[in-house]
């Protein structure tokens, strides 16, 4: 089946993803919450919730870390798909890649804000052998007014 998780952070994060540390980094807020832009979601709404990160903050990096998933296999490699808006060059946006018996985790999909405030998309896939976690980094300058990286929309595949 093509079943899927998809987290779209409207009420909350979803199940492939830890609780979200209360420490200052990744903030679930929408277009109006008056942190500046991005002022919508990726479709455009501006009531409908993303997960942010902003200059604004005293933290100028944070990881979201996925739960552990099981290895893949041939006929379910796991795909992930999220949406992701940079504000501008200070902003950097990293896919990591964590293995179980890796203490390292290996960079495997990465964005700057070349492209100025607008939301992209994009598709990254895995297939690997052992038990891993998936990470998303952001890293914000804070010399920057307003600079800011979000995510939005994170679905994993059956393979996940």
């Amino acid at each position: 089946g093509s079943s899927c998780e998809k987290c779209d952070f409207e009420t909350d994060l979803c199940e492939a993803l830890h609780e979200l540390n209360l420490q200052p980094g990744w903030i679930r807020r929408n277009g109006q919450s008056g942190m500046g832009p991005p002022y919508s979601d990726h479709n455009g709404n501006d009531s409908a919730y993303f997960l942010s990160l902003s200059s604004k903050m005293r933290a100028s990096s944070a990881t979201l870390r996925t739960n552990v998933f099981l290895p893949t296999d041939d006929e379910h490699i796991c795909q992930i798909t999220f949406h992701y808006w940079i504000s501008q060059r200070s902003g950097i946006l990293i896919v990591g890649l964590q293995k179980h018996s890796e203490d390292t985790i290996t960079n495997i999909w990465q964005d700057s804000g070349e492209l100025q405030n607008q939301w992209k998309a994009n598709t990254i896939m895995i297939n690997t052998t052992e038990k891993y976690e998936v990470t998303f980094w952001g890293m914000v300058g804070t010399q920057r007014q307003d600079a800011t990286v979000a995510i939005d929309d994170i679905t994993f595949s059956e393979g996940c």
